[in-house]
């Protein structure tokens, strides 16, 4: 079976139980994580084979780290050491009107110290069918950007569909490059572009707004400026608090929009790693279904992500299908 190949830092969370803030308390839950791997965790639980690259901390969390990601039976076989220390970032969970805030240790980290010298990129994409990406990589340090790009060359010249979700944060890119230049070049190896209106005004130099009109002629520049990429998939929130969310979906496929309908979140349980859950159903769908049907499997995807605790995705295929048959109730399973 192909394998979806997914390269980015793990980082582990901690976080003081149930909504508390650090100060009320001293007892601490761990997961592991990261933006790329929940994505490819996600995908395993459907069913795929999948491989994360990586650099981890040569001691026993790394080691810890690398156990739980084969759990979810991701390869490991193209993950690396540093003797850096793993990144860590630090959550506490908001609540009703309160949102969740999160503080990042991860300057120098083991990721911090990759470089493409690092990683066989030939063995990584070994029976590769889609490789995925994201902006939060590229945004580290020179190192990552270098490594994902020499990953990128050889996944387009071996045929392998790229997918690119080039989130931007202005917080991370402290090492000297331009991140509309970098992310420029980096779009032209994608096939398929995840993200909105606001990934595609940093990269564009656009303005366009968030309504349904706007994504589109968005989208349709976007695919004009990159003729590689042949779809785009946004995601659309609506909070009503930080407990309480609605989520839809919406697409355009350089033929017609489509967009599904709202799915309401009333009692979130944690948000972190839900966008990320809605990359892993789509790229899941795509491979499967239309591109509308893995629109709705991306968004129920995302959906039940704010029902489970950690970083990562538990959900099943079964799940998904559930939900997107209307079954919301949540009676017991016997």
């Amino acid at each position: 079976m192909n394998k979806i190949i997914t390269f980015g830092e793990v980082l582990m969370r901690l976080s003081p139980r149930g909504n508390k803030k650090f100060i009320q308390s001293n007892l601490l839950e761990f997961y592991f994580g990261g933006t790329e791997l929940n994505v490819g965790v996600s995908i395993a639980n459907f069913g795929e084979k999948v491989r994360h690259v990586s650099c981890v901390s040569d001691d026993f969390i790394g080691d810890t780290a690398v156990s739980y990601i084969n759990k979810f039976g991701v390869s490991t076989s193209s993950i690396v050491y540093s003797k850096r220390p793993l990144g860590v970032y630090f959550l506490e969970v908001g609540a009703v009107m309160r949102p969740s805030s999160i503080s990042y240790n991860r300057s120098h980290s083991s990721f911090s110290e990759i470089t493409p010298e690092m990683i066989d990129w030939e063995k990584a994409l070994k029976k590769g069918k889609w490789f995925h990406w994201t902006g939060i990589t590229p945004a580290l340090c020179r190192g990552s950007y270098e490594t994902l790009k020499e990953g990128l060359i050889l996944a387009k010249k071996k045929g392998i569909t790229i997918s690119a979700d080039p989130t931007y944060r202005s917080g991370l890119w402290k090492y000297g490059e331009d991140p509309k230049e970098v992310l420029t070049e980096l779009l032209n190896y994608s096939t398929i572009f995840i993200g909105g209106v606001n990934e595609m005004n940093e990269v564009l130099g656009t303005d366009f707004k968030y309504s349904n009109e706007d994504f589109i002629e968005a989208s349709k520049m976007l695919i004009e400026k990159f003729p590689s990429i042949e779809k785009v998939f946004d995601k659309v929130r609506t909070a009503i608090n930080a407990s309480w969310h609605k989520i839809r979906a919406r697409m355009w496929n350089g033929v017609e929009f489509k967009e599904t309908e709202d799915l309401e979140i009333t009692h979130i349980v944690d948000r972190i790693g839900t966008g990320d859950a809605f990359a892993g159903g789509l790229i899941y769908a795509l491979q499967h279904y239309d591109d509308f049907k893995s629109l709705q499997f991306g968004n129920a995807a995302c959906a039940l992500k704010h029902t489970y605790e950690g970083d990562v995705n538990y959900a099943t295929v079964d799940e998904v299908m559930g939900l997107l048959g209307g079954n919301t109730s949540a009676r017991v399973n016997r």
